[in-house]
């Protein structure tokens, strides 16, 4: 039924809100002739603290709208639903090339003098499966100490659409300063929300006098694994004006108003029952 792939065929992007906007601005820089849509499952969001049978139940559902939209390839822009819910939806849907985002712990071990790594990301996240298998197997290799740091109501808060709010300048301070007393000099923005504050990380950063200190923000090394399997499978689309739609699960002038202040852009937004 999914078979009519083609390279004018749309790129799906999926968040469970704006967070994957950070990534499907990678997207747009790199494969600027390609159609792009980008799902808010903001009617269910946030799912930093749902169960893990939860996420993979909605992301498989969104995939098979999104599919049913026709689209050639999914990026799974979200962190807590690729450590739930990736395994799920490539089981199901084997031909679809899929790509999720994982934390970036092998570029901030290769990146850290100092051997220890701050890691902000949701709850859900920090404690899935995947995740820790991963940290295991990159300390193992690399000696590097990786310091686990939930921010606990961020994404929430970014989600409002204000950035510089004292609420989460807040949240900043009080999540970042325990990692850079602990030593950690690379950290890892573990949530693809995060990148929409890395001022406010930046100006903690400032506040410590520690300047110094890395950011990892893996949305360009997303797009280019995209890339990478469209090439495989023939799908990159060569040339061509591009289209970008959104769907969200909540308000679609929350997810409008979030393209335009965030990316500057003013795509269609629908609000769609899923």
């Amino acid at each position: 039924m999914h078979n009519a792939r083609s390279p004018g065929s749309p790129i799906g992007v999926f968040d469970s809100g704006v967070g994957g906007l950070s990534v499907l601005r990678h997207i747009r820089a790199q494969y600027p002739h390609e159609d792009l849509m980008y799902f808010a499952d903001s009617g269910h969001a946030p799912y930093g603290d749902k169960t893990e049978q939860y996420v993979v139940d909605r992301a498989l559902a969104v995939t098979e709208f999104l599919l049913a939209q026709g689209i050639k390839a999914l990026v799974v822009a979200c962190n807590t639903a690729t450590v739930a819910a990736i395994k799920a939806v490539r089981a199901r849907h084997p031909d679809l090339p899929v790509v999720g985002v994982e934390p970036g712990l092998k570029p901030a071990a290769a990146a850290t003098r100092s051997g220890k790594v701050g890691v902000l990301a949701t709850a859900r996240t920090l404690k899935g499966d995947k995740f820790l298998q991963l940290r295991e197997q990159i300390s193992a290799a690399t000696k590097a100490e990786f310091l686990l740091q939930p921010a606990v109501g961020l994404v929430d808060e970014i989600e409002k659409g204000d950035l510089h709010t004292a609420a989460i300048a807040g949240m900043l301070e009080r999540y970042v300063a325990p990692l850079l007393k602990h030593g950690a000099d690379t950290l890892v923005l573990g949530c693809t929300h995060y990148p929409f504050v890395r001022d406010g990380i930046e100006r903690v950063l400032h506040d410590h006098a520690r300047s110094d200190v890395t950011l990892i923000d893996t949305g360009d090394a997303v797009a280019r694994q995209l890339g990478r399997l469209l090439e495989a499978g023939s799908l990159l689309r060569p040339s061509g004006d591009s289209v970008l739609r959104g769907y969200t699960t909540g308000d679609a002038s929350a997810l409008a108003q979030a393209f335009a202040d965030l990316l500057g852009l003013q795509p269609v937004v629908e609000k769609v029952d899923v």
